[in-house]
C-alpha cells in the first residue's frame, strides 16, 4: 500500500510538472510567470501570450491529458478482457471504423464537389458514426460467439476491412480532400476547440464511470474465465460492459483528435511494472495518470523549438511507445 500510495504521489508529480511545461516550451516559449498571469489573472494580464496560452496550448494540453488517460483505460480493459499483453484499444476496429467514417465522409464531399466537410463536427459525427456501426456488429458478434480467441481475430478482421474500405474510398477522393484525410489520420491534440471540449469531456466521463464500476469483474477474469464462471459472473454481461467502454473511450478520442497509436498497449504494461499489482481499481488511476504524462511528453517533443517545426502526434507517440514495449519485453523475459 504504501509503495502504490509513493508511486501516485510521485506520478502526480511528475504530471503537474509536464503539464507546466507543456503550457510553456512550444515554437514560442513562454515564461512561467506569464503562463500563470494568463491561467488566474486573464482580465489583468492580456498579452499575445495569455492568447497563445488560453486559446490553444490550455485546450491542446487538456486534450493530450483525456486522450491519454481514455487509451490507457481502454487498452488496460482490452489487455484483460482478451489476456493478451498486445492487445490494444483499436483491437476491436473500432478505430478503424472511426476511420472509415472519415474516408465516407471524404467521398461523398468529393462527389458533391465538398472538400472534406463544411465543419470540424462532421468529421467527428462522421468518425462517431464509423465507429458506432463496427461497434454495433462487434456487440452482436459477441453474443454469438463464447471464445474470446475467435473474437480477438473476428474484431482485427473487421478493422482490416475498414481500413481497406476506407483505402478504396481515397482512391476515388480528389487530391484536396484526399489530403486533409491524411492530416487527419497523423492526428492532432490541437483539433479540439473550447466548444468541443464538453461533449469530448462527458463522453470521457462517462466511460471512466463505467471503467471504474468493471474493476472487480476485470479482477476475476484474471483469473481466467472458468473461475468467473464458477463465482457466479456473467461473461457475456462482462465482455458487453468492457467492449462498450473501451469503444466509447477510444473512439471518441479518434472521433475528436483523430487516431493515436501505442499509448493503449504501453502505458498498461508502464503502470504494473510501477506497483506489480493486479487490482484493477488501482491500476485504473496509475494508468490515467502515466498516460496523461506520457501523452503530454509527446505532445512537449512534437513541438520542441529546435526542430523549427511541429511534427504528427501519431509519430511521436509511435517512436516513444513501440522501444518501451521492446525493453519491456525485454525485461520480463530476463
Amino acid at each position: 500500500m504504501k509503495t502504490y500510495a509513493r508511486t501516485i504521489i510521485l506520478m502526480s508529480l511528475l504530471f503537474c510538472l509536464l503539464l507546466i511545461a507543456d503550457l510553456c516550451l512550444g515554437n514560442i516559449r513562454i515564461p512561467l510567470a506569464d503562463v500563470w498571469a494568463a491561467l488566474f489573472h486573464p482580465q489583468t494580464h492580456s498579452s499575445i501570450h495569455t492568447d497563445i496560452v488560453l486559446n490553444f496550448r490550455l485546450p491542446k494540453a487538456l486534450t493530450a491529458i483525456i486522450a491519454g488517460s481514455a487509451l490507457s483505460v481502454s487498452g488496460l480493459m482490452m489487455q484483460t478482457m482478451f489476456r493478451n499483453p498486445l492487445a490494444g484499444p483499436d483491437v476491436l476496429g473500432v478505430n478503424s471504423g472511426a476511420s472509415l467514417g472519415v474516408a465516407l465522409l471524404v467521398m461523398l464531399g468529393s462527389m458533391g464537389g465538398i472538400v472534406f466537410g463544411s465543419t470540424s463536427w462532421s468529421i467527428i459525427l462522421a468518425a462517431i458514426l464509423g465507429a458506432f456501426l463496427v461497434l454495433i456488429l462487434i456487440l452482436i458478434i459477441s453474443r454469438r460467439m463464447p471464445d474470446i480467441v475467435s473474437l480477438l481475430i473476428v474484431g482485427m478482421m473487421l478493422g482490416y476491412i475498414a481500413s481497406s474500405v476506407g483505402s478504396l474510398l481515397q482512391s476515388l477522393s480528389n487530391p484536396e480532400s484526399l489530403k486533409l484525410f491524411v492530416v487527419w489520420t497523423f492526428g492532432s491534440l490541437s483539433a479540439v476547440s473550447w466548444q468541443m471540449m464538453p461533449v469530448l469531456g462527458a463522453i470521457f466521463i462517462f466511460g471512466i464511470f463505467l471503467a471504474f464500476l468493471m474493476c472487480k469483474e476485470m479482477d476475476v477474469l484474471m483469473l481466467g474465465e472458468s473461475y468467473a464462471q464458477t463465482l457466479g459472473i456473467s461473461l457475456p454481461r462482462v465482455r458487453f460492459m468492457l467492449i462498450l467502454t473501451t469503444a466509447l473511450l477510444s473512439g471518441g478520442i479518434t472521433a475528436f483528435a483523430g487516431p493515436i497509436s501505442f499509448v493503449g498497449i504501453t502505458v498498461p504494461h508502464i503502470a504494473r511494472g510501477l506497483v506489480k499489482d493486479w487490482s484493477h481499481r488501482r491500476l485504473l488511476p496509475l494508468c490515467m495518470l502515466c498516460g496523461s504524462s506520457l501523452l503530454l511528453v509527446c505532445d512537449i517533443l512534437s513541438q520542441m523549438p529546435v526542430f523549427n517545426a511541429s511534427f504528427p502526434i501519431n509519430s511521436i507517440t509511435s517512436l516513444v511507445g513501440a522501444p518501451i514495449i521492446i525493453w519491456i519485453m525485454l525485461k520480463n523475459r530476463k
